[in-house]
């Protein structure tokens, strides 16, 4: 019996019938085959075909692959298979596809693989990958790179970095790298063999594999909190690495990071192969951690050179004003005693003509005083009469006043004065019983005691 598969023929298995109709049950092993059978019969070429990797690993030198395609709209898997590619053909296909991409097979990218259909009795269905097209990943890399620039720049981010300028003294560096990295250690022995002070604080970063990206932010968010102001600006190296690592540089979230950080960053990843997104947005890029170390030490030797010509020039022009005033001093000394001749003519004939004007008032105002004065003198005798005869009437007046308050009138008229210590009681109130008093009279004065001051 036939059975038509895709246009072609396949042998029925004599033990298939309608129901059981008294044939034994096929073992599964016998079904597999079947399957095997068909599949082999079906598909028996190989096929292009495009997918997404949600995993790759290696085994054994064998490479397992899980494959997917996501629903545009929903961004959710609409197919899932699974793929191998035996050691025999990955130890080929791998060193070409990281060689012309520039990055391993990992989960996320999109590849075109060559594949065949197998069914295995014991292990199921998969597909078996024979070849894998670069060209076509690296369109979609591309293309991933060009829509990750444009989001940069339409949210206005991406020359952000650019418009920080390094500061003159950019002697504090935070580093972003792996610890045993080597390129790290030349860095940092670079900037110590300088004659200038670096101080350089590691910030431990993953620069490698598929975490770069989570690291090196976290890196960047630790030195944020450690303080702006402690930094004057921040490194990125990998040193060394291979080339199929730098993927981890071209993502949304660490540009965006890196963007919009308040430092300069300068990247210095270790290629020379078409700039990271990660150099496109830094402040500076350069090639390699030592680059890097060069290129702050130029900036150095560069302020220090600056400074240097600067103080050359005040020093020269501070010369030339010391210069010119030396010459001026030169002339006037030479005028002064030129100028102090005349001015001493001029001041002594304005003293002359001040000493004949002052001796002409003087003269006058002597006149005019003893003018005064004899007048005065005519007018005196007069006036002192007058005054003597006035004054001498106030005096009667107040003898006059003087005997009607004279107190003796008043002890004469029956009238008595109480003393205490001299002085006139007022009020009794002002007395304390055994206080002495002194009442006067007419004809004597009597002591008393006061007995009680109620």
């Amino acid at each position: 019996m036939q059975m038509n598969v895709d246009n072609k023929s396949v042998t029925k298995h004599p033990s298939l019938g309608e129901g059981l109709g008294g044939l034994s049950p096929l073992s599964l092993l016998e079904l597999n085959s079947i399957v095997r059978e068909l599949i082999e019969t079906a598909m028996p070429n190989e096929y292009w075909v495009e997918a997404e990797l949600s995993e790759c690993r290696e085994s054994r030198g064998h490479c397992y692959m899980e494959l997917i395609q996501r629903d545009d709209r929903a961004a959710t898997p609409v197919a899932r298979a699974s793929a191998k590619c035996w050691a025999s053909k990955w130890t080929m296909i791998r060193p070409y596809f990281e060689r012309t991409t520039g990055q391993q097979m990992r989960a996320g990218i999109k590849v075109l693989l060559k594949v065949y259909a197998q069914f295995h009795e014991a292990y199921g269905f998969s597909w078996i990958v024979t070849d894998i097209d670069p060209n076509y990943t690296l369109g979609d890399q591309a293309r991933r790179r060009q829509e990750i620039i444009r989001q940069l720049r339409e949210e206005g981010v991406f020359d952000l970095q650019r418009e920080l300028r390094l500061p003159l003294f950019c002697l504090n560096i935070a580093v972003v790298s792996s610890q045993t990295a080597a390129g790290y250690g030349d860095f940092v022995a670079q900037l110590d063999d300088s004659p200038f002070a670096f101080r350089t604080r590691l910030f431990p970063a993953t620069m490698q594999g598929e975490q770069v990206e989570q690291s090196v932010i976290a890196a960047l968010n630790r030195i944020y909190e450690t303080g702006s102001q402690a930094f004057d600006a921040v490194v990125i190296i990998r040193g060394g690495g291979a080339t199929a690592d730098l993927s981890g540089f071209d993502t949304l979230a660490l540009a965006e990071n890196v963007a919009n950080f308040p430092l300069p960053v300068i990247t210095g990843i270790g290629h020379d192969r078409d700039e990271s997104i990660l150099d496109m947005v830094s402040h500076q890029r350069v090639k390699t951690p030592t680059a890097a170390a060069a290129f702050l030490i130029d900036h150095a030797q560069a302020v220090l050179d600056t400074l240097n010509d600067n103080q050359q020039r005040v020093v020269h022009t501070a010369r030339q004003k010391l210069s010119a005033l030396n010459a001026r001093f030169t002339i006037l000394q030479a005028a002064i005693p030129r100028l102090f001749s005349v001015v001493k003519t001029r001041q002594e004939a304005r003293l002359g003509q001040l000493f004949q004007h002052l001796t002409t008032l003087m003269q006058q105002l002597t006149t005019s005083q003893q003018a005064r004065v004899d007048t005065i003198g005519q007018r005196l005798p007069l006036i002192a009469g007058r005054k003597l005869t006035n004054e001498q009437h106030r005096l009667e007046l107040a003898a006059e006043k003087l005997k009607a308050l004279d107190p003796a009138l008043l002890l004469r008229r029956g009238y008595s004065i109480t003393l205490k210590d001299g002085h006139a009681v007022r009020d009794p109130k002002t007395l304390r019983q055994g206080d002495i008093v002194e009442t006067r009279l007419e004809k004597g004065t009597i002591k008393s005691t006061v007995i009680s001051d109620k």
